[in-house]
């Protein structure tokens, strides 16, 4: 699941991730992705680090606070490196961050990081 207002930044990550073995899903809103959450857990959820309707940190904490056999590995997307706003979201339950732009390489490589351990 990538959660992001930028609905550019969502349509590139559905074209690079999206085929046959994985299926994207995208929310716009902290809310709209915590309702889809609710729904049916994702495996791996990237959220936006600087949503309008709500802090990454409590997107993370509320899907965190879900009770669902599926545990999600969450990283928080940046556009600069925010040390600060990093481990906030790790304290909160996130693995780790991704920087954005990215392009093809950089999110093959992360979801491939991310699917070794789990």
């Amino acid at each position: 699941m990538f959660i992001d207002d930028s609905s550019v930044i969502r349509k590139v990550a559905k074209r690079i991730l999206g085929g046959p073995d994985m299926l994207v899903i995208e929310a716009a809103s902290g809310f709209d992705a915590i309702e889809m959450c609710a729904a049916d857990m994702p495996d791996i959820i990237i959220v936006d680090g600087a949503l309008p309707d709500m802090q990454a940190v409590d997107v993370i904490r509320r899907v965190r606070a879900m009770a669902s056999p599926v545990q999600p590995q969450i990283l928080i997307s940046l556009v600069e490196v925010e040390v600060a706003a990093i481990m906030k979201a790790k304290r909160a339950g996130a693995q780790g961050y991704l920087l954005k732009p990215f392009n093809r390489p950089q999110l093959l490589e992360c979801f491939r990081n991310l699917k070794i351990a789990a």
